[in-house]
């Protein structure tokens, strides 16, 4: 993900102007550039000075738009930016955008340039609602330029309780860096992909149970990549860990609890799923035995009998269409290549991600992974340590390939 680094943000004018201090942060952090323009409304909110120091750059406004230079600011911007990400969204904005108007240094920079621009909106509910508003809305989302992130629900500054709450720090950062790495491309636009994600619970009483430690980065991470590249995604979360994909209509999201609750949800849609990846650390086996009240410590059995649950991947095997294209994971231990070929084999999977969880900055809850794709074909592509959202684009460029 280092080429093609360059972001450029626009932010207006609104109270939501204060989280894009931290976004900035995060992505020079992240050694990723960032320049800034600010509209004169924004400055009301926060300071070209604290943006120029947060992001090591001259922070632009209004001013130097309209001073005399070699080349025009808004051309040089354009050509300089592989992302344009404009935040917070002004409902005069938006408007100016959805008719191709330019009357300051952000929105003649937006007509001046070529890059994908990533939307996020902030405004009151009352002023996201109107239809004028989501009119425009809507029309820019027929332009293949534009991403959204639709705002979010919750308290308003203005008091007010309902839609309008522009996206967090996190979630912006999420779709900047899979934005970069696409570059705008819909690669998967009209493809459903079915994942799992995090691990399952496998209860003895209400308080005990048999599980892992699974927090369903991978999973998130892949639903991330494929909704930014076009896919609906049908998201089945097992535990109780956060989801971190930035909400999206494109998202439909069931959380379970066991093994069977996945199963169930797995097979219900795989039907309609062009690639099913599962990337769940589901579990194997269950107590034989579920006791409604919890057990006394003395009541606890020496000896606790289990049994198997059902194998989903091999269960989604033997349903899978020819033009269906199935993904398994195999988080292994010592060597982890071997037994991972002969799952792919034994599951009837098109591919299985082998991936290693006794090495350092890799396994459950790291922000890391690293694997070797394995194809059924017989061929192998090892993937060295990187971000999890990398290694999902990594991945999503191979099967994309079958």
């Amino acid at each position: 993900m280092k080429q093609g680094q360059n972001v450029l943000i626009g932010i207006g004018g609104g109270i939501a102007a204060y989280k894009i201090c931290q976004l900035i942060s995060h992505l020079y952090q992240a050694e990723i550039s960032v320049q800034a323009v600010l509209t004169e409304a924004a400055q009301q909110f926060i300071t070209p000075l604290t943006v120029s120091t947060l992001s090591r750059h001259h922070a632009y406004t209004d001013t130097d738009f309209w001073q005399n230079s070699a080349r025009p600011l808004h051309i040089a911007l354009g050509e300089w930016a592989d992302l344009f990400v404009i935040a917070p969204l002004t409902a005069n904005t938006l408007g100016k955008l959805a008719c191709g108007l330019a009357d300051n240094l952000m929105t003649n920079t937006v007509l001046a340039s070529h890059c994908p621009i990533l939307l996020a909106p902030a405004m009151n509910t009352d002023m996201w609602e109107q239809q004028s508003v989501q009119r425009n809305w809507r029309l820019l989302q027929h332009d293949p330029r534009y991403h959204v992130i639709e705002p979010t629900g919750g308290l308003l500054a203005c008091d007010r309780a309902g839609k309008g709450r522009m996206a967090e720090p996190e979630q912006l950062q999420r779709t900047v860096q899979s934005l970069l790495y696409t570059q705008g491309k819909r690669d998967f636009l009209g493809k459903n992909i079915l994942i799992n994600s995090g691990g399952t619970q496998e209860y003895l009483d209400p308080v005990r149970f048999i599980g892992n430690p699974a927090t369903g980065k991978m999973g998130s991470a892949i639903a991330q990549a494929a909704i930014d590249r076009g896919a609906t995604v049908t998201l089945i979360h097992g535990g109780s860990s956060e989801i971190a994909v930035t909400p999206s209509p494109q998202l439909h999201l069931k959380r379970v609890v066991s093994a069977q609750q996945m199963y169930e949800a797995m097979t219900d849609h795989f039907a309609q799923a062009d690639y099913a990846i599962l990337s769940a650390a589901v579990a194997d086996v269950k107590p034989a035995d579920y006791y409604g009240n919890k057990l006394a410590k003395q009541d606890l059995p020496d000896c606790l009998p289990l049994v198997s649950v059902p194998d989903i991947a091999v269960a989604l095997g033997q349903q899978k269409k020819p033009e269906q294209v199935l993904v398994g994971f195999a988080a292994q231990t010592g060597d982890f290549v071997k037994p991972a070929k002969e799952k792919l084999q034994r599951k009837t999977l098109d591919y299985i991600v082998a991936n290693p969880i006794d090495r350092e900055e890799g396994g459950f809850g790291s922000d890391c992974n690293q694997c070797v794709v394995l194809s059924k074909k017989g061929w192998e592509q090892e993937i060295p340590l990187c971000s999890k959202l990398q290694l999902a684009h990594y991945l999503l460029d191979i099967v994309r390939q079958t």
